[in-house]
């Protein structure tokens, strides 16, 4: 039997290199991206604050909601679990 130490005598160091250069990637997709911060984002979570909102992007319509959707408690969410649930499927 032979041993591990006496095979890699036998490799020569330019071919060492090449083997831990093409594992180089592979263990580069094991490390996890560099947290980044946040954006500063304002969420819109009453209806007071999307009249607001809906004034500001477009001054001449303004708000409309023809359907009443924001007065609806989808699954007993409440008025912003209802506006979250309507934002997020737009």
């Amino acid at each position: 039997v032979r041993s591990l130490a006496h095979c890699s005598a036998h490799i020569s160091p330019t071919m060492k290199l090449a083997v831990a250069l093409a594992l180089l990637p592979a263990a580069a997709a094991f490390v996890g991206p560099a947290a980044s911060a946040a954006p500063a984002t304002k969420v819109c979570e009453t209806k007071a604050d999307m009249e607001v909102l809906a004034k500001q992007l477009n001054p001449a319509v303004g708000f409309w909601d023809p359907l009443g959707c924001l007065n609806f408690d989808f699954w007993q969410l409440g008025q912003e679990g209802t506006i979250g649930y309507l934002r997020h499927a737009e």
